[in-house]
């Protein structure tokens, strides 16, 4: 059972890698926001048909006001505003290189409890923290042929700006997702997040596009194959399969597989899309989820 769960973490990564792929080539179709809009209304749907499957009741009436509040703050933070910096970094650095930022979350977290909950860091903690920041500086560079900070392109400072942003908000998000799903049930915990994204998304799009750019991506089938892909595999698949995993395995050999990636992502783009990856920047995702791997073994 236990190599079972293993499995279930690793397939998590699988899926998150080919959401990764397929979201950046739908943002470049049709937008970032249009794209964050229809994710999560097509893993909404997957997420009611599951919940009412498993638990008889389409939408968990037995959430607390606690459930509903802190889930909802998890998901304007986590979905919200870290995907909208994620799917933008997506199309300026790419999905490997967002990705490999996101590696940065542990050790953040790890800062913020440090600071706000007077939680202390251990040596391999500090460890950890070191070397993720090491592969991302080395993966940073190494795009750059250049040790300089200065020479790195206007439109890659944007990109890694925006995933460091999305590292920061996951973070923040972990946080206060882990205080609302306190004793309730996990699928019905991310039904109430995606249904809080659902309406996130949907006031932005009105507000600032009045919903043309939800219009305007229905025009663009392509878009919207690469879209549905990836919400098949990312916010639905790859949710289930990380809560099965959760379920029976310890949630540390569960975050050390997911945490893989950033070095999954490397094979589809070297052997399917032909991009050309310096050996500095392999080296550079090695190291980083190494670091991860240190705050969970």
């Amino acid at each position: 059972m236990e190599r079972i769960g293993e499995l279930a973490a690793f397939l998590t990564a699988v899926c998150w890698t080919f959401g990764a792929l397929f979201f950046e080539r739908s943002v470049k179709q049709i937008g970032v926001m249009a794209v964050n809009f229809l994710k999560v209304v097509v893993a909404f749907i997957f997420m009611t048909i599951t919940v009412t499957l498993l638990r008889g009741m389409p939408i968990p009436f037995d959430a607390t006001l606690n459930n509903w509040v802190f889930l909802s703050l998890s998901s304007l933070t986590g979905f919200v505003i870290t995907n909208t910096f994620l799917f933008n970094a997506y199309g300026t650095v790419g999905p490997r290189v967002a990705m490999l930022f996101m590696a940065l979350s542990p050790p953040i977290t790890a800062g913020i409890a440090y600071v706000f909950l007077g939680e202390s860091l251990g040596p391999r903690s500090l460890l950890g923290m070191s070397l993720v920041l090491t592969g991302i500086f080395m993966t940073v560079f190494g795009r750059s042929n250049s040790f300089e900070f200065a020479k790195i392109s206007k439109e890659d400072r944007r990109g890694y700006i925006f995933a460091l942003c999305a590292s920061i908000g996951q973070s923040i998000a972990m946080n206060l997702q882990k205080i609302g799903a306190a004793d309730f049930d996990p699928v019905s915990g991310a039904q109430i997040r995606v249904f809080t994204a659902v309406i996130g998304f949907g006031l932005i799009s009105l507000i600032y596009y009045r919903g043309k750019n939800i219009k305007n991506a229905f025009k663009n089938p392509l878009g919207l194959k690469y879209m549905f892909a990836g919400a098949f595999f990312s916010p639905f698949l790859g949710a289930i399969l990380v809560l099965y995993a959760i379920q029976r395995v310890s949630a540390g050999v569960v975050s050390t597989l997911v945490g893989l990636t950033p070095i999954l992502i490397l094979i589809p783009e070297l052997l399917f899309f032909k991009k050309k990856i310096k050996p500095l920047e392999i080296a550079g995702a090695i190291i980083a989820v190494v670091g991860t791997m240190l705050f969970f073994l």
